[in-house]
């Protein structure tokens, strides 16, 4: 299992798209934010997306250089064509775009149809909450990538479907970022790729059977990923919902459907929201403070050390592997260095 130093990853990420025909100026925005998913422990979404993103690109399902066409707009929200540009670039411009209308008027609602995958979600929420806004973000996989049953259900009918929200906070942002089924398809990519078996929990064969196997998600026919909440499974699978509502439906994008293949990307809605707007960014700030001291105060069952807020265990993460580097499993790795090969792209 290679280590690989953050500083050398970035670069390498960096240097694989470019090879791989994505602009220099593009690439140098998307590579960090791969490696950046991996420092903060979300390897679904780091570097192991190389390969599919250049494919991506290779088959027309992401665009180099695309436009971020404005569909409608107001004061307070903003309607986006992303031409199938990469996600990162894309959401990056919606998200500054409405950061700045937030601050003028107090709230503002974007959506994104036709982007390529926008990354982890979680990114953008940080953005928001650095400029000291709240925000809510969720997406959908714009009709395609379908990986979840209906409970009760033995086929696929929506997407893992993520929904995030971020707080600014004194003591460390609150971000919270999960996907509405018991794992994100990413993670089972990963344990497919290094050979790995999954969790139980996390998935049920075309039968409707709980299984370990990977590969049985891309089976013909598939098998799904059951949706978050165990025994209440009802409430992931309802929320994923909704959430496909939100962002295909309201954007004018698609919701989960049988359709011939079509590319695989994002539908996206997004709020932020500027407390100084509304009960004040003072006040606002004073009961994030105390409610976050008054949750960690809470007494502990035996054995625990302390209590975890949202963003608690990626901040540590962020430390620990800025001083030890990125891990990657071996066979993850190879994939990645196939595709150095074939680039003629150095690997560190």
């Amino acid at each position: 299992m290679p280590t690989i130093a953050v500083a050398d990853l970035e670069r390498f990420a960096t240097r694989l798209l470019a090879a791989g025909g994505v602009p220099a100026d593009e690439a140098e925005v998307i590579g960090p934010s791969l490696v950046d998913a991996n420092l903060r422990g979300y390897d679904s979404h780091g570097v192991m997306r190389l390969p599919f993103y250049l494919e991506a690109l290779e088959l027309g399902e992401a665009v180099a250089g695309a436009e971020l066409e404005t569909l409608a707009e107001s004061p307070s929200h903003l309607v986006c064509d992303a031409h199938w540009g990469f996600g990162r670039i894309q959401m990056g411009r919606l998200v500054e775009r409405l950061i700045q209308k937030a601050q003028a008027v107090g709230s503002a609602i974007g959506t994104l149809k036709h982007s390529s995958h926008v990354g982890r979600l979680g990114e953008y929420c940080e953005l928001a909450a650095d400029a000291g806004l709240v925000s809510l973000l969720m997406v959908n996989t714009h009709g395609a990538a379908r990986r979840v049953a209906p409970p009760g259900g033995i086929a696929p009918r929506l997407g893992t479907n993520p929904i995030a929200m971020g707080v600014p906070c004194d003591s460390g942002h609150l971000v919270l970022d999960f996907s509405t089924s018991a794992t994100a398809e990413g993670k089972v990519r990963v344990k497919k790729i290094a050979g790995q078996p999954c969790p139980e929990g996390w998935l049920l064969d075309n039968q409707g059977r709980p299984t370990t196997d990977p590969n049985t998600l891309y089976g013909d026919p598939p098998g799904t990923i059951l949706p978050m909440g165990g025994d209440q499974a009802y409430k992931g699978f309802g929320l994923a919902l909704m959430i496909d509502i939100f962002s295909g439906a309201v954007s004018g994008g698609l919701c989960a459907r049988e359709t011939p293949r079509t590319p695989k990307g994002n539908c996206v809605f997004m709020m932020v929201v500027d407390p100084e707007h509304f009960g004040g960014r003072a006040h606002f700030a004073d009961e994030v403070r105390q409610l976050v001291d008054f949750v960690r105060s809470c007494p502990r069952a035996e054995g625990v050390g302390e209590i975890l807020l949202p963003g608690d265990p990626e901040r540590r993460l962020v430390h620990q592997r800025r001083q030890s580097g990125i891990s990657l499993d071996d066979e993850n790795w190879k994939q990645l260095l196939k595709l150095a090969e074939r680039l003629q792209v150095p690997a560190p």
